[in-house]
């Protein structure tokens, strides 16, 4: 079987204590691994607080998985993508040490290359967000809401939820074409057009496989639309 070293990470102390999202990573790579022929050689596990955390120093764990692969001359895997980082430099810098890294969401044949996009594109949104968000508040405070204290957080929390939809219901309009052509030749059921759009490399909104689920909540979206 082929050697492979897990990463997995948690960005608080209280993560860290209880194992929240640590059993769900680990599931998710244990799952990839036995299809893909892989053989687990070791597990390495982070936990920090996020702040700062962008720099291979505050990454203990990460550093000591890379040596590892490097030494075994193996590849990475981690659960998704920003189980890795948040940031495109970040990621550029971690592509240098020429050890590959295969994120189980994206699937065992995503280079290198498309790992910057998918991360410059995460970013991106983010940006995207960030500013909607800032904007969609100042457009509040100029409406004489009183912004900065708690009861204006219900505000705060329905702005950033409606500039998330708006972005999911973008995302529907633009893979809703293809959606229909895989219909109209013949695929009708959830799971058999999760299988084309995940057949023809097209990834969801978050960057994932697509399965039954998701599809029934993009057509879901395209009729409330």
């Amino acid at each position: 079987m082929k050697r492979i070293i897990t990463y997995s990470r948690v960005s608080t102390q209280r993560q860290g204590a209880s194992g929240l999202g640590l059993a769900a990573q680990t599931e998710r790579m244990t799952s990839f691994c036995t299809p893909q022929g892989f053989h687990i050689e070791a597990a390495y596990t982070e936990v920090e607080t996020g702040k700062g955390a962008d720099a291979l120093d505050q990454r203990p764990q990460l550093k000591a998985a890379l040596d590892h692969a490097k030494k075994l001359g193996c590849p990475i895997l981690v659960a998704k993508l920003d189980r890795l980082s948040r940031d495109v430099a970040f990621i550029s810098g971690l592509m240098v040490r020429k050890v590959p890294f295969i994120v189980a969401e994206l699937g065992p044949d995503v280079d290198s290359f498309m790992l910057h996009v998918y991360a410059a594109l995460a970013e991106k949104e983010r940006s995207m967000i960030s500013e909607r968000t800032r904007a969609a508040l100042q457009a509040k405070k100029a409406q004489g809401v009183k912004l900065g204290n708690r009861s204006s957080l219900p505000t705060a929390q329905q702005i950033g939820n409606e500039v998330q939809s708006a972005m999911a219901t973008r995302f529907a309009a633009n893979v809703g074409p293809v959606i229909r052509e895989i219909m109209s030749s013949g695929v009708r059921s959830l799971k058999g057009i999760a299988d084309a759009l995940n057949s023809r490399g097209i990834h969801t909104a978050r960057g994932g496989q697509w399965h039954a689920a998701t599809v029934r909540n993009i057509l879901g979206r395209l009729q409330t639309a």
